[in-house]
């Protein structure tokens, strides 16, 4: 495969320099230019990180338009790492939520983002801005991330847990789920997750 079939397939219709554009549409086009290296070797699978970050919600877009066709068209599977959850819920057919370096929740994206069974799962999706809720204040989580350098016994993320227990403070999580492929770690899952906790 040729340099212009790749940016081709990546929606870039001519090779060009950075010379006049501006710095979004720049950072659009070095985006472009990433995914079309790699799929000079005609990949099974890319991993992509955090590719949209500082990119414009219209760039953002375009660029997650050309991808899912990219896979579509070539059945190239993607991984695509970011923080952006709005973002995945447009892109991923499975979702893994991180903590701390480890995943706390995995499942069909839908399952998880309607009915998250752990705590930080959770909330990541409150903490998502929403247009019924303009001129209040936006949800965090709160406390900080612990430095993985010297995790915490038990739940790493227990000191930000509202649900946490006394056991969360010295056993690690359990694994749960249900008899598809969700599956989290977590001691007290969320009510109404509808999952059930089994041996880890």
């Amino acid at each position: 495969m040729m340099a212009r079939d790749a940016l081709g397939q990546v929606g870039s219709r001519q090779l060009t320099t950075p010379q006049g554009l501006s710095p979004p549409v720049f950072r659009w086009k070095a985006s472009e230019g990433s995914i079309a290296i790699a799929l000079l070797n005609r990949p099974d699978l890319i991993v992509a990180d955090e590719p949209t970050t500082a990119l414009d919600v219209t760039i953002q877009g375009q660029i997650l338009y050309e991808v899912q066709k990219l896979c579509r068209d070539t059945g190239t599977a993607l991984i695509w790492i970011t923080h952006d959850l709005s973002v995945i819920a447009g892109l991923a057919d499975i979702v893994a939520v991180m903590y701390a370096g480890r995943i706390v929740e995995f499942g069909e994206i839908d399952e998880v983002l309607d009915r998250p069974a752990h705590p930080y799962t959770s909330g990541l999706i409150g903490s998502i801005p929403s247009r019924n809720q303009r001129g209040q204040r936006l949800q965090q989580i709160p406390g900080m991330t612990p430095s993985l350098l010297n995790l915490p016994a038990g739940c790493a993320f227990r000191s930000r847990c509202t649900y946490a227990q006394e056991v969360c403070a010295v056993a690690p999580e359990v694994g749960g789920g249900d008899d598809g492929r969700r599956r989290f770690r977590c001691h007290r899952p969320l009510l109404g997750s509808g999952l059930s906790q089994e041996s880890a």
